[in-house]
């Protein structure tokens, strides 16, 4: 994951506040034992949103329990227990990261060197959970052959991504999984890539890599690049909140979910705004960086 999904926080109950970095501590304290201590320093709260996401669809609640860690050792702090998820959740995050840094890595980013750092990690998973590995790497293979063809169509670029999350939900959610849940998982993955595609904008202008965005519009900036592709992106953007929204809406929880209503239907448009145009909405209406 790449750390673009987060709550509205000042909507987010602080029940909610509090399971999110419960479930945030216990996929942490899992990777240590899943996949070893450098695997933690890739954690990210996307991952604490699927926890809360996938244990909710598949009516599984979690145990909270107050515990030490390395980063906090004065003062016990809330997190989850261990259980069968949670620990395969831990091994996708460690996947994921391997695969990321190696894709930095061959487009000659700095910070690819840091791949070693998930060596073993990587090996564990590998043993663990080999199904992981493969949907990442072949989603991953698909995504550097539409680079190096230098795709231009924004859907074909944001596929890969798309497929992964839709596959890596259906293999987490087992029996669980239905149309919905894959058309969730598949509009989150698009949305994630291009996020990441806006957020990256300018770095890969400068370093002359592949940028879908930058292909369509041409502009040397992501400023640039908004004023000219303004109306088709919010289009996107806005099928892809829609599309959220009726999945989520037909999906069935077997607990509360206002933390994930939180995130989806809040969380996620407005860090889009924040992104699109260099700041947050007032009162519910975007605000353009000229207002």
């Amino acid at each position: 994951m790449f750390g673009y999904i987060g709550p509205d926080r000042p909507y987010l109950f602080i029940k909610d506040e509090t399971l999110y970095k419960a479930m945030y501590c216990g996929v942490c304290r899992c990777i240590s034992k899943e996949c070893g201590q450098m695997a933690r320093t890739a954690l990210t709260y996307d991952i604490a949103f699927m926890s809360a996401l996938l244990h909710n669809i598949r009516g599984e609640d979690v145990k909270i329990v107050k515990r030490r860690c390395p980063v906090h050792p004065i003062k016990r702090r809330p997190m989850t227990e261990a259980d069968e998820l949670t620990r395969t959740l831990a091994c996708v995050n460690t996947a994921l990261a391997w695969y990321k840094l190696t894709d930095d890595k061959q487009d000659g980013d700095a910070r690819g060197a840091l791949r070693f750092l998930y060596k073993k990690g990587y090996k564990a998973v590998l043993a663990k959970h080999p199904q992981v590995a493969e949907i990442i790497s072949r989603q991953m293979s698909e995504q550097s052959a539409l680079e190096k063809a230098k795709c231009d169509s924004i859907d074909m670029a944001c596929e890969p991504t798309a497929q992964m999350m839709l596959q890596l939900s259906r293999y987490l959610l087992g029996e669980k999984a239905t149309a919905h849940t894959d058309g969730l998982a598949y509009a989150l993955g698009k949305w994630v890539y291009l996020m990441d595609a806006l957020d990256d904008y300018d770095k890969d202008v400068k370093k002359g890599r592949y940028n879908v965005l930058y292909l369509n519009y041409g502009a040397k900036t992501r400023e640039e690049a908004m004023k000219k592709g303004e109306g088709e992106l919010v289009f996107v953007f806005d099928s892809l909140f829609a599309d959220m929204r009726t999945n989520l809406f037909n999906i069935k929880f077997y607990f509360n979910h206002d933390l994930t209503d939180n995130i989806i239907l809040r969380g996620i448009p407005q860090r889009t705004r924040r992104l699109v145009y260099g700041q947050a909405c007032k009162n519910g209406r975007t605000v353009k960086n000229d207002e």
